[in-house]
């Protein structure tokens, strides 16, 4: 039998090579940075070649290293699948699934005891981390993730079309006099960081493109901007659904003005991963569910 790189080298250069940083990768593996550093060294020294550039904080892969990638990633999760598979207990089928935080409190967590009802074998990990795409195959099976597209080699399917409010706590309104758009001149904007789009087209559709506010700040949270919000330490530049799903009493939709959001909610997964039954189970109650 031909000699083959150690299996837990080839795991940690998949997850370094799909986060780009091998702080986070080690994290998701539970190892040391140092332990990460010489499974990577590892599969190098076997390999005879450098798989990735060192830059600062990051690690990219070079072109030795996306050859890799492409030529193991199908291998690996194939294997993974066969060795979830053969090791179920009892008939249970088990999703990996990554969730937004906001999502999953305003709309998924809530409907998963009907999906519990109907499949009661079909258990569920949930992971909230950011950018869950760069994750399938490898930490997740399918992702809902806010978009305002998704790479088409991916299975993906459209949950929602959005507008775009904004959202402001009842007191600021009132103490402020939060009229029309323009009276955002003098105040803090909050914008999600990973829904730059929406601040621009929602400013262009009021029909003030070049608005300034006072500032604008920039959450990676969707619950934190809410609450942010509800404090009044800016307005909310967010889908309209968030608001109503929060069904915060402190909170208001300011202006009567109808934007449509260049973003959406997606459920997505490899194509091969939609083989899987618990994949499928998931995804075939989700539309359904309309969640």
């Amino acid at each position: 039998m031909r000699r083959l790189p150690p299996l837990r080298s080839l795991e940690a250069f998949v997850r370094v090579a799909k986060l780009g940083s091998a702080k986070a990768a080690a994290s998701e593996l539970a190892l040391s940075p140092p332990a990460l550093s010489r499974r990577i060294k590892a599969l190098e020294d076997f390999m005879d070649k450098p798989l990735f550039d060192r830059k600062a904080q990051a690690m990219v892969l070079n072109g030795e290293g996306k050859a890799l990638l492409v030529a193991i990633e199908p291998a690996m999760d194939t294997m993974a699948e066969a060795i979830e598979e053969l090791s179920g207990q009892g008939g249970e089928y088990r999703l990996r699934l990554g969730v937004l935080p906001l999502f999953g409190a305003q709309r998924l967590i809530r409907r998963l005891p009907e999906l519990r009802k109907l499949f009661p074998k079909l258990h569920i990990d949930v992971d909230t981390s950011h950018h869950a795409q760069n994750l399938l195959g490898d930490v997740v099976d399918a992702a809902i993730i806010i978009a305002a597209e998704v790479d088409p080699k991916l299975y993906s399917v459209k949950l929602d079309h959005n507008t775009v409010y904004a959202i402001a706590s009842e007191k600021l309104a009132a103490d402020q006099n939060l009229k029309t758009p323009a009276d955002l001149k003098q105040q803090t904007v909050m914008v999600h960081s990973d829904m730059p789009l929406i601040w621009d087209k929602w400013r262009a559709e009021v029909g003030i493109p070049k608005l300034k506010p006072a500032a604008v700040d920039q959450i990676d949270s969707g619950p934190l901007m809410l609450e942010a919000a509800a404090n009044g330490l800016g307005v909310a530049i967010m889908h309209g659904s968030h608001l109503t799903d929060a069904r915060d009493e402190r909170l208001t939709r300011l202006f009567d003005i109808e934007v449509e959001s260049p973003y959406s909610y997606w459920f997505v997964c490899r194509q091969s991963a939609f083989k899987r039954r618990a994949v499928r189970i998931f995804h075939d109650w989700l539309l359904k569910a309309d969640v």
